[in-house]
This record gives C-alpha cells, structure tokens and sequence, in this order.
C-alpha cells in the first residue's frame, strides 16, 4: 500500500505524542523519507505542475506541527539561521540542498555581537531528510528547481528566530518565515 500524506500525519502524530523531544522529531525525519518514496505525492506536492512558491499542506491544531511544500523557481542561499523555539525536517525531493550546519561559540543565545563555527556540511540529495532540533543553528543553498517538502514544530510566521550576519559578527532577530528559510 502506499504511503500517503494523510498516513504521514497520522504516524507523526503518534510519534510526536509518544516520544517527546528529539527521538519523536527523528521519528518524523524517518516517517517523511518514506513518504518521499510515494512518487504520486512528490508530483502533487512538488512536481513539475506544482505552483512555485512555499504552501502549507497541513497544520496539526492540536501539536502545532505544519507540513509545507516548497517549489523554488530560483536558486537561494540563505544566511545561517535558526527555528527559535522551534524545530524543522527537510525532506529533499526534486534535485539537492546543500545543508551547513553551526555551533555558536559566544556566550550569547539571543541577538546581539554573535560568532559562529561550520562544523558540518553535507548534500540533502532526493528521498533524505535531515532534523535541525530547536535553536540548532543552519544554511541551506539550493539550486534553480530544487523542491523539498518540510515539516515544522510550529507555524515559523509566529516563532522568533535569529539570523547570523558571519561578516558582522551578528545575530539579527528575525519575526517572518520568508526572512530566512
């Protein structure tokens, strides 16, 4: 049988509910791999006759998780940021994205004077996803046409997040989704 978005939402919403934390957030990254094998999904969702832009495919009202589809028309490099309180898995599904991962080596965990350290960096190629657990501090680049599909904590339009300015030696508060991600 195939694995459909609605049983996506069901088994993430069972492992969010029994496991807590980052275990539960690994769980989701496993269960939205499977999902990416369902070719009729990734084309509704993200194929070629899918909208360009980011929509929301679901929002858990009860745990506040969202399931969103982004469709980039143009290549996009975005600054190290983070999810603030929240937490996000992308699930690569049309061409790559090369994810950067930073630790943050002030003392600092809000806005402010800000100095950050690569320590990972790897390529999100289709059909793998990857956890950034809350306040885990990341970059995404990605080429024209690249697509993913990705599940947030919470909707990132009400989540004050941070930005880092790595020339500036800043951290930037950031209040809108489309600032950063």
């Amino acid at each position: 049988m195939t694995y459909t978005l609605d049983a996506f939402v069901k088994d993430a919403q069972a492992a969010l509910k029994a496991t807590v934390g980052p275990a539960g957030r690994e769980k989701v990254r496993v269960l939205l791999e499977k999902l990416l094998t369902n070719k009729a999904f990734v084309d509704e969702a993200v194929g070629p006759a899918a909208p360009s832009g980011t929509r929301k495919l679901y929002e858990d009202k009860d745990l506040g998780f969202v399931v969103l589809a982004h469709c980039n028309a143009k290549p996009h490099q975005s600054p190290p940021h983070d999810h603030g309180s929240s937490w996000a898995v992308y699930g690569q599904a049309i061409k790559h994205t090369d994810m950067s991962e930073y630790k943050r080596l002030d003392a600092g965990n809000g806005a402010g004077e800000a100095k950050l350290e690569k320590m990972k960096a790897y390529r999100l190629e289709p059909g793998h996803a990857g956890v950034y657990d809350v306040g885990a501090i990341h970059a995404i680049d990605y080429p024209e046409g690249s697509r993913f599909v990705r599940v947030t904590g919470r909707d990132l339009d009400h989540v004050q997040r941070l930005k880092f300015d790595m020339a500036a030696g800043k951290a930037i508060t950031i209040e809108s989704a489309s600032a950063s991600s």
